[in-house]
């Protein structure tokens, strides 16, 4: 079992420049990585706002 890794350039070459924007502004906003709401991002399962933010707000109480 071999697994293909894609290299982190590339992994960000295939998100839409309005997502990278909006996961900025996210960061940004929240006072977290990009990387985080990156991974929020791909856990949830979709970019919707709201989720994504709720998600965030989940895990600073978490803290």
């Amino acid at each position: 079992m071999r697994q293909n890794k894609m290299p982190a350039e590339s992994a960000n070459a295939a998100v839409p420049a309005e997502t990278e924007e909006e996961i900025l502004y996210l960061a940004k906003r929240h006072r977290v990585s990009p990387a985080i709401v990156r991974e929020i991002i791909r856990r949830v399962g979709s970019s919707e706002r709201s989720a994504v933010e709720r998600e965030i707000e989940k895990g600073k109480a978490r803290r």
